[in-house]
């Protein structure tokens, strides 16, 4: 009882401080910072809404690159600003970020219909690659964005999410960065298997894998963690997508880096100038590769100064649609 107590005050702390957040109005933007935006799309009575980063450096006369990302199931936009640095690397590299809220319940415990996964959102098919759209829509109208540098990433369901939007708007992105994700799978032995449908486009996919991870297991099929009967696709098969269908080289380029600690698979060759990349974390589990979290490991542990928002950043700038 005294831990859902706890849990209980951490997520009205959180819902207090996302009601104190600055506005983003429909006039003349005053100043950097992040903003909280909410749209005309409802879902259960409540309007959708995302938070937008904006650099020191943004001017109205230029565009900038856009970067969407995605939560996991139960986390929310200000959770994930936190989690992976993103607003602080916008800073240094002058790109505009954008965090997108999924659906929640009773205002809280936000998540995606990814197709397969998950919960009520999937449940009541909310249309979450529309509301995406729609919000990237949104933020083009309020702030001067590059169109042809918007970017995706996506951790867990929010992985999920941006694989889905990834194959169904192949349109709007240069590139996508999927991590702990897959591309489908099974809610139950009952209900048939979903998989992203084929992109209409070529699309440069990074994607990332911890090895221990427990929750989207490497190699798919039922989590050790939670069990049940659902079941995900495997990393592998999730990758192979992606090079099958940009046309990409057969053969990977296979480093190793971190004194072992992370393998890179990489495919070139592929249509229209795009490539595939696979970071593979041994002994990570189900937790944003980043400082955040790996600055709590001990010292001398090689993953200790692992970035993945700037490693995915450095692959997205190589990228344009």
């Amino acid at each position: 009882m005294k831990a859902v107590l706890i849990v209980i005050v951490i997520l009205l702390f959180s819902f207090f401080l996302a009601g104190c957040m600055k506005s983003l109005s429909s006039g003349i933007l005053s100043g950097p910072g992040t903003f909280r935006q909410k749209m005309d799309m409802r879902y259960n009575l409540l309007k959708r809404s995302y938070l937008v980063h904006v650099p020191p450096s943004y001017n109205s006369k230029e565009s900038f690159p856009l970067v969407v990302v995605l939560h996991g199931a139960f986390d929310d936009a200000s959770g994930m600003e936190k989690a992976t640095g993103f607003s602080q690397l916008a800073d240094r590299e002058n790109f505009i970020v954008q965090y997108p809220n999924g659906i929640s319940l009773f205002g809280f415990l936000q998540h995606w219909n990814a197709g397969h996964c998950c919960g009520k959102a999937a449940a009541d098919r909310v249309d979450d690659v529309g509301f995406i759209a729609a919000s990237i829509e949104d933020l083009c109208s309020r702030l001067n964005i590059d169109r042809h540098r918007i970017y995706m990433v996506g951790f867990s369901n929010g992985g999920m999410m941006a694989y889905r939007f990834a194959a169904e708007r192949s349109d709007l992105l240069a590139a996508v960065a999927p991590l702990a994700a897959s591309i489908g799978g099974s809610a139950s032995a009952e209900q048939p298997e979903w998989r992203i449908p084929v992109p209409e486009h070529p699309l440069s996919v990074i994607s990332m894998q911890g090895m221990r991870d427990e929750d989207i297991p490497y190699e798919g099929g039922i989590s050790p963690r939670r069990g049940g009967e659902r079941r995900y696709y495997s990393v592998p098969e999730s990758i192979g997508f992606w090079v099958a269908h940009n046309g990409c080289a057969p053969a990977v380029d296979e480093k190793t880096s971190y004194l072992g600690y992370v393998t890179v698979k990489s495919w070139k060759g592929c249509a229209g100038g795009s490539e595939v990349s696979l970071y593979l974390l041994k002994g990570w589990g189900h937790v944003w590769p980043g400082k955040v979290f790996l600055g709590s490991l001990e010292t001398g542990n090689p993953l200790k100064d692992f970035e993945a928002a700037d490693i995915i950043w450095e692959f997205f700038k190589r990228h344009r649609r």
